[in-house]
């Protein structure tokens, strides 16, 4: 199957980041929020991240015209329908996205490809509540998406051959790098990363050391290029949460149980970057 178009469902950091992706590499994107705000907003991050490539000569003003003439934004799901592939990039709530999918499943016809960019969340559930379980899959961007090279494929136990494929070689056509994985709690990605955050968030609540030596230790001494609490704030300290839980629910294992610490920053709101204050101000 060859896929031409692609729709991105969320216009947050990650969808933006998806939807910009595939507009600099020539493919027509259908960008859906329900929010317009937000599709303001990301066609202004995009713009303003493609003039700041423009600045270091890595492309020029046709290419950022021609990208951005390929996003088409929309708050209206049925914008989805004549779209090969649809990459869901919402909030990590299981509920909302498998809603969200099965409102697109009766909007597509049958030969769409439908992939999450679920952190954590079973693809194989999420699957089973389409008509297209074979059809499914995962595409797990990192952030920041133009940046990172690494996309997470996660094959739901339904996942067809030919789907794998599909979207391996899409992948390589975007220019990034597909990593096949099973579908088991936190994929590869998060099942390592989280629990390390998580163990750096209990030396801090622990009063071992504070924020910035514990950082300190993890880029001097293990030449990590941000250390564990800094990235939590960038991911964003309520989707670390989510992360954990789907990890400590899945496993059953109290190795991956929430800092209590961690807890308590989401509770006051205190998301990282994103909301100004996590365990450095912004």
């Amino acid at each position: 199957m060859t896929i031409k178009s692609v729709g991105v469902l969320g216009a947050g950091t990650m969808g933006r980041g998806i939807a910009q992706v595939f507009a600099q590499r020539g493919f027509q994107v259908q960008l859906v929020d329900n929010q317009p705000s937000h599709l303001q907003q990301a066609l202004l991050k995009i713009q303003q991240g493609i003039d700041r490539d423009i600045e270091k000569g890595r492309v020029n003003a046709t290419e950022r015209d021609q990208a951005l003439h390929s996003i088409h934004t929309s708050p209206h799901l049925d914008r989805f329908v004549d779209c090969d592939l649809v990459i869901e990039a919402v909030s990590e709530e299981e509920p909302t996205k498998i809603a969200l999918f099965q409102s697109i499943d009766r909007i597509c016809p049958d030969s769409t490809i439908l992939a999450s960019n679920t952190s954590a969340i079973s693809l194989t559930r999420m699957a089973a509540a389409t008509n297209r379980p074979d059809r499914f899959m995962g595409m797990h961007f990192m952030n920041p998406v133009v940046q990172m090279d690494l996309v997470e494929l996660i094959r739901a136990l339904q996942t067809s051959d030919a789907t794998h494929q599909a979207l391996h070689d899409l992948t390589q056509r975007i220019q990034k790098t597909p990593v096949t994985v099973k579908d088991y709690p936190g994929f590869v990605s998060n099942r390592i990363l989280m629990p390390m955050i998580n163990e750096a968030i209990y030396t801090l609540y622990e009063g071992v050391a504070s924020s910035e030596d514990i950082d300190a230790v993890m880029t001097l001494g293990m030449n990590h290029p941000m250390g564990p609490l800094a990235l939590a704030d960038v991911i964003g300290l309520d989707t670390c949460l989510v992360i954990m839980n789907v990890l400590h629910d899945g496993f059953k294992d109290s190795k991956y149980r929430p800092c209590p610490l961690l807890q308590q920053m989401v509770d006051a709101g205190n998301f990282g970057k994103k909301s100004g204050r996590g365990f450095y101000p912004y």
